[in-house]
């Protein structure tokens, strides 16, 4: 009996540093970046992503919980806009603020993940013409924490994130191209 239990710590002993191990061969930053083809000008999308007010019309995480509490604070939109959600496990607490807007072309955004996981990020818009369509870029980076390097070894962050930022970005191309 005690030998089972030796040969099972032991094996459970190399599982964790074999995880541990491969987390700290992880990246130390996490980017995700999508892009689509819009064909709307560059000052029909802007609005959209500029004033957190419009983002429950586009954004893929407003509707994971209907009842996440959601506040809004500082300049109306633009830079100094801010952002606050609290919700189901979906959705996570977090903060976002507008530190940038250079209209129509760029929006930087502070972002902060309090719950289920603490994450400090960057998000960023850009919107370039191209003849009749306009390319917008939606990126995230920021560190990747040890325990987000974890994660790693069992998900790919990259294309999980990635999924919702081309759901996002194909609700704006809907909502604009109209």
């Amino acid at each position: 009996m005690l030998e089972t239990i030796a040969i099972i710590a032991v094996i459970l002993a190399i599982a964790i540093a074999v995880i541990l191990v491969l987390a700290a061969t992880k990246p130390d930053t996490l980017r995700v970046v999508r892009t689509i083809s819009i064909k709307a000008p560059a000052e029909r999308i802007f609005p959209l992503i500029n004033d957190f007010h419009q983002w429950v019309a586009w954004s893929p995480y407003e509707s994971r919980d209907p009842a996440m509490k959601r506040s809004y604070d500082g300049a109306e939109r633009g830079q100094g806009a801010v952002y606050a959600w609290d919700g189901s496990k979906n959705v996570g607490a977090g903060r976002m603020e507008i530190l940038e807007a250079q209209a129509p072309s760029k929006i930087v955004i502070k972002l902060d993940f309090f719950k289920p996981f603490e994450g400090h990020n960057t998000a960023e818009f850009t919107m370039l013409p191209q003849g009749d369509a306009t390319t917008v870029t939606w990126t995230m980076y920021g560190p990747a924490v040890f325990m987000s390097k974890v994660m790693q070894v069992f998900m790919n962050l990259d294309h999980m994130i990635g999924r919702d930022f081309e759901a996002g970005l194909a609700n704006l191309k809907k909502l604009t191209e109209k």
